[in-house]
Formats: C-alpha cells, structure tokens, sequence
C-alpha cells in the first residue's frame, strides 16, 4: 500500500484544461510559418562576451601556516596540484555541513507526519544518519587543518556544492512536501555524496595520503548505508514492490 496520498484536484497548469483557448493557440495562420526556424542563436551571442569576461568562481586560499605554504609549494613544483586536493576537500566540508541540515529538517518533519505512515524509517535511523554527516563534517576539517590549510574558507568547489544543494534544502524546508517528496530530495544528495567521498579518496590517494584514503574509505562506507537505507524508506513511502521483476546488474554494490 501506498504512504504517499497526493491529492486529486483541480490542477490549471495542462493545456487540456482549456481547450476551447488551446485550440486558438495551435490554429495558426500558415502564412504566419513561413520563413527561416527561429534559434537560440541570439541568446549565445548575449551571453558569449559575459563567458568570456567573466571572474572565476573563485580561488583555493592559500595555506595559513608557514608549513602548509612549504607542502603546498614543493608538491606544485613537483608537478603535483596539492590545490585540487584542497578545493574538494573544501567541497566535502560543504556538503557535509548541508548534509545534516538536511537531516534535522527531515527530522523535524517526521516527528510531526511520520505516525501517518508505514515506513521501517524511524527517529533513531534519522538521528544516526545525521551524527555520521556532523562526523564527517568534523573529519573533513581536521584533514583541511592537517595540511595547513583553512576549514572555514570556501573554496570554488564549496561555492559550487552551497548552490547545487540550495534546491534539496528547499524541498526539506518546504512545509508542503511530503515524507516521501523529502527523501526523494536526500536520495539524491546521497548520491552525489557517494560520488564525491570517491572523488576525495582517489584524491588523497594520489597524494600518498594513507590515513586520509583510510579515514575517507569509511565514511564512504558510511554513505553507502545511508544510500540503501533512504532509497528503501523512499521506495516503502510511495509504495513500490517490484514484484518478479530484477533490477540492475544482479550482485553489484551500491
């Protein structure tokens, strides 16, 4: 059975709903056709000159400490980009902060509507799930710290991520959306979370950061769980049962 009740209504945003007007507006003049199809071409040319004359979206600050600026300096002339390092690193922080919002919102709308469903998710799972985002959050700083640099800068990537995440902090904000439109919005920040723990370890591995790439490979693992447990509370909240049909590649992870 389904958990998720979306209300049947009068909705006015199809072309169905007028159709006596809709007629109007497809009943054009073929006269009025004739001629060379219109293109988004005036558009790019407004928009090239801002491309071009635009400002990056920011810069990798440079390490606060005297050993930092060293490491920084002796790995860029060996070829290396320590800078790229530090930019995700920034990212990750990001994200992760926006990760337990996300949490304590979803938190704070399941204490009020969760009673009203049928989902194995409980208050429990939420709360443990966000103390593993705050962690990681912590960890990311310490590694940040670690190499001489400033958790508390934003990188260009950490721009980036506030941007990206703007919408899914919307949609857990909403009063309107439902338990199951809010996890549809954290199955898709665990992915990209998924992604970019990845990203950071073949990063830090790169860089011959052991205990990063050790440190990072379990909250990686962390985020895997997390993955399955909300992509089944979301698949249990709008009532999916695949039945006899397989999904996927048979025994690969998530």
């Amino acid at each position: 059975m389904s958990t998720q009740t979306e209300p049947v209504g009068i909705n006015r945003t199809g072309i169905q709903m007028s159709p006596i007007d809709s007629k109007a507006m497809t009943d054009v003049d073929p006269d009025l056709m004739q001629g060379n199809e219109g293109d988004d071409s005036p558009m790019a040319e407004l928009r090239s000159p801002y491309i071009i004359d635009a400002d990056s979206l920011g810069s990798v600050p440079l390490p606060g400490t005297v050993t930092g600026m060293l490491s920084m300096g002796l790995d860029m002339l060996k070829g290396e980009s320590p800078q790229i390092l530090m930019d995700k690193l920034g990212e990750r922080l990001a994200f992760e902060r926006t990760g337990a919002r996300l949490y304590d919102a979803l938190i704070t709308k399941c204490e009020v509507m969760l009673d009203d469903t049928e989902i194995s998710m409980t208050i429990d799972d939420l709360d443990d799930i966000r103390e593993d985002e705050a962690r990681h959050f912590l960890m990311v700083s310490d590694a940040i710290e670690s190499l001489g640099g400033d958790p508390t800068s934003q990188t260009p990537s950490a721009d980036l991520c506030g941007v990206e995440s703007l919408g899914l902090v919307q949609v857990l904000n909403d009063p309107r959306t439902s338990i199951a439109q809010s996890l549809h919005a954290i199955v898709t920040a665990e992915l990209s979370d998924k992604a970019g723990w990845e990203t950071l370890i073949a990063l830090a591995d790169e860089h011959g950061l052991t205990d990063m790439v050790s440190n990072f490979t379990i909250a990686l693992n962390n985020e895997r769980e997390h993955l399955a447990l909300v992509q089944t509370w979301y698949e249990e909240a709008i009532g999916l049962t695949y039945g006899d049909v397989e999904l996927g590649g048979g025994d690969e992870q998530i």
